[in-house]
């Protein structure tokens, strides 16, 4: 039997895509989910009639990666069968009858490793290139890591291009929208690189590509590469004066961020909640389900004692140490087995891309299983101490007197409870989705591995003082951050007993709205004007004014920027015009920036018709 003489081999794309939930990526080239079949159509030239493909004679062979070995599973030869196989590597055809199609059907492994993959067809030594295929993780198939039963989680947790991220303070919580924008032209291709260019792909390539197979090591993979502290990764960190780069409250979705790495390295600035909504978008685009956590009062514990040292000089003035508590940290849980730890231990597991501590010589976090966390077993990897720390460390004030000896403060205010109203956003809508109890057992409760323990005393006298304070903008216009946060602190001593009391309090600023209004219908293909308005609170006019918009199949994949320098005394106005690429229910995300106001953002639903 004669092999098959191919005129073109058709990839199928559009029926795949659909199958494969990856229409989102574009019908540029084909782009599938590990552990499901794909079908390809072999185009056969004239004259090939009744030539059926012999199992013997036909062999395909795919592999991934610089350097593709049987061994390491980059590299896999499969022939026919009589039906293709969910386990492994495998693939059936039939004849169509018109006699001059051949369909083939292959199924992938659901443990492959992921990437850009060729597929060859050897007809006993005669080979044929039948072009390239994108394969991905696939939370819709059983027998993969990624799994995710539900349907409606699958759409948010893989599928959304959009979400909140909850920021502010746990009595002041406010949600902030982002454009994760993971089927945005061009981002697959830049998530993969920042797989190739991570520094164990690059010490040993075979290895790396190998690990892709499975989702703990790419999502530790990510933590580290999504900050830029060991290698040329994705971001730099920025917590102070923004001198240079772009001010991390700027940002309004990841597509910017991840295009100019790709073009020129690493991207100045983050901070925690950038870090993760890069993460998310990378883990989604790559098929592992993801959200971004927001954990309020979230301790920094640097040195693994489970107690945050908080020192105040006999002032009340805050000593700078190394241990911290964040008004908010954010990270990401990403949803897969945990086969080297127990079934017990499936399900939500948390990572953390801001460098904070060193994991195995390199700035990464995670990931770590939620259920280790709640039940304080520390000893599963990765880092659990560290995130158990982040919601349940405890906290002890210190006074250090000038003599060099600390006392503790008699009594502490509800800043010091660690880790509550831990938020996600809700499946499917814009509500917080509080997630407290999947890390932490309720305050009291047995199972609490967090106690905190009250001394009893009793005080001889009560004294009520009530001091009010008047802070003008002009005492702190110039020192707060875009945060809008002011933190006071208040210190009592009764200098008979040598007792310290203290209380805190973080007022949050209110921020004004940036009204968005659309001018006419938005149709695919033809532009639109969004008008901007936003009203400036302050006593003083603001300079180097820009209001910048991006949605999903709105902005072609850019942000949109309207820059004024002029002075605004009262409003700020814009007018942006845009062409949407695609229709139906879209949401527009707005950013106003400006000397002395940073940060505010806004979005509005936009239904794009035909």
């Amino acid at each position: 039997l004669t092999g098959l003489d191919i005129e073109r081999c058709d990839l199928d794309i559009m029926r795949n895509s659909s199958s494969h939930h990856t229409e989102l990526y574009g019908e540029e080239r084909l782009i599938v989910r590990r552990g499901q079949p794909f079908i390809i159509l072999l185009r056969l030239k004239p004259g090939n009639k009744e030539v059926k493909p012999s199992e013997k004679s036909f062999t395909l062979i795919v592999e991934t990666g610089p350097v593709p070995r049987t061994e390491s599973g980059t590299k896999v030869s499969f022939g026919l069968r009589d039906s293709t196989v969910d386990s492994e590597w495998s693939a059936s055809a039939t004849n169509d009858p018109s006699g001059n199609t051949v369909s083939v059907s292959i199924s992938s492994s659901p443990n492959a490793p992921i990437g850009v993959y060729s597929l060859t067809l050897d007809q006993g030594g005669q080979k044929t290139s039948l072009g390239q295929f994108i394969l991905l993780f696939n939370a819709w198939c059983s027998r993969d890591a990624v799994y995710m039963r539900s349907e409606t989680k699958r759409q948010e947790y893989v599928l959304a291009q959009y979400g909140q991220i909850y920021r502010g303070t746990y009595r002041r919580i406010k949600g902030k929208p982002w454009n994760f924008g993971q089927f945005e032209p061009g981002v697959l291709d830049i998530c993969l690189k920042i797989l190739d260019e991570n520094p164990k792909c690059i010490s040993d390539a075979d290895k790396d590509c190998s690990g892709r197979r499975n989702p703990i090591y790419v999502t530790r993979v990510l933590s580290a590469m999504i900050n830029s502290n060991d290698d040329r990764g994705v971001l730099v960190g920025n917590w102070g004066e923004v001198l240079d780069g772009v001010h991390p409250g700027t940002w309004i979705g990841s597509g910017d961020i991840l295009r100019q790495w790709a073009e020129s390295g690493p991207v100045r600035y983050g901070q925690c909640w950038v870090f993760a909504a890069l993460a998310c978008t990378v883990s989604r685009a790559l098929g592992i389900p993801c959200r971004v956590v927001t954990n309020f009062q979230s301790a920094h514990d640097t040195n693994g004692n489970l107690m945050i040292e908080k020192l105040y000089d006999e002032r009340g003035k805050r000593m700078s140490n190394a241990d911290s508590i964040w008004n908010f940290h954010v990270w990401v849980d990403s949803w897969m087995t945990r086969p080297d730890l127990g079934p017990e231990f499936d399900g939500w597991q948390a990572s953390d891309p801001t460098p904070q501590e060193k994991s195995e010589g390199v700035f990464c976090c995670g990931p770590s299983s939620l259920k280790a966390i709640r039940e304080g077993d520390l000893t599963k990897k990765y880092d659990a101490p560290f995130i158990f720390a982040e919601v349940n460390a405890d906290v002890v004030d210190l006074v250090c007197l000038s003599n060099g000896e600390t006392v503790k403060f008699r009594d502490s205010t509800d800043s010091n409870y660690v880790g509550c109203f831990i938020s996600t956003k809700a499946v499917g809508s814009d509500e917080r989705h509080d997630i407290t109890h999947q890390y932490k057992y309720p305050e009291g409760t047995a199972e609490c591995t967090d106690t905190h323990v009250t001394p009893n005393h009793t005080l001889k006298w009560i004294l009520n003082a009530r001091l009010f304070l008047r802070l003008d903008y002009d005492r702190y216009g110039s020192v707060i951050t875009s945060d809008r946060l002011i933190k006071l602190s208040a210190i009592a001593i009764d200098k008979q007993v040598a007792e310290y009391h203290k209380a805190e309090k973080t007022i949050v600023l209110d921020e004004p709205d940036i009204e968005i209004e659309l001018l006419g219908e938005a149709t695919v293909n033809q532009s639109v004007t969004a008008e901007l308005t936003l009203w400036n609170p302050l006593p003083k006019s603001l300079q180097d004014c820009s209001f910048t918009v991006e949605g999903v199949g709105l902005t072609n994949g850019k942000p949109i920027t309207a820059r004024y320098v002029n002075s605004i005394p009262t409003e700020a106005k814009a007018r942006v015009k845009f062409s949407p690429t695609s229709a139906g229910s879209r949401v527009l995300l707005a950013n106003f920036d400006s000397n002395n106001l940073k940060n505010i953002k806004s979005s509005i639903n936009v239904v794009v018709k035909e």
